[in-house]
C-alpha cells in the first residue's frame, strides 16, 4: 500500500463523513428546526452554530479538504493510476465543501448570529442556507465517490 493509497482512502472516508454530517442537517435537523417558531428556530440554530466551531466538526472539515489535496498532489507527482479522479475529488471538496461553507453558509450564520431580530432573520435564513447545504452534501458524496474510483 502506497502513501497515495492511504491518502486517497482517507480522503474518501473524510469527504463521505463530511457529506453525511451535512446530509443530516438537510434531511432532518433543519426540518425539525423549521417546525419551531421562528424565534425558537433562530435561537436553536444560533446555539448549533456556536457548537459547530468546536474540534469535532472543524477537524472533520479540515480532513475533508486536507486529505483530498494531499492525495491529489501525491497522485500527480507519482503519476498514480486514478490520479485524475483524486484531483477531481480534491477540486470538488475544496470548492463544494470548503468554498461553499466559507462563501455561502458562514455568512448566513454570521447574519443570524448578529441579527437584532433572530426570528425575522431565521425566516430569511432557512431557504438559502438549505440550498447551500444541499450543494455541500452533494459535493461530499461526489468527492467521496471520486476517491473511491481513484483507489
Amino acid at each position: 500500500m502506497t502513501a497515495y493509497d492511504v491518502l486517497v482512502a482517507g480522503a474518501a472516508v473524510a469527504t463521505g463523513l463530511a457529506g453525511g454530517v451535512l446530509y443530516a442537517f438537510s434531511a432532518f435537523v433543519m426540518a425539525g428546526l423549521r417546525r419551531l417558531t421562528p424565534e425558537d428556530g433562530g435561537a436553536a440554530m444560533r446555539a448549533i452554530n456556536r457548537d459547530a466551531l468546536r474540534p469535532p466538526l472543524m477537524v472533520l472539515l479540515l480532513a475533508a479538504v486536507g486529505l483530498p489535496v494531499a492525495g491529489a498532489v501525491v497522485g500527480l507527482v507519482t503519476s498514480a493510476p486514478g490520479a485524475v479522479w483524486a484531483v477531481t475529488g480534491a477540486v470538488v471538496a475544496v470548492v463544494g465543501i470548503l468554498g461553499v461553507t466559507g462563501f455561502g453558509n458562514v455568512p448566513l450564520n454570521e447574519r443570524l448570529e448578529t441579527a437584532e431580530d433572530p426570528g425575522a432573520e431565521w425566516q430569511r435564513f432557512v431557504g438559502p442556507w438549505l440550498r447551500w447545504n444541499h450543494v455541500r452534501t452533494v459535493a461530499g458524496a461526489v468527492a467521496s465517490l471520486s476517491f473511491v474510483v481513484a483507489v
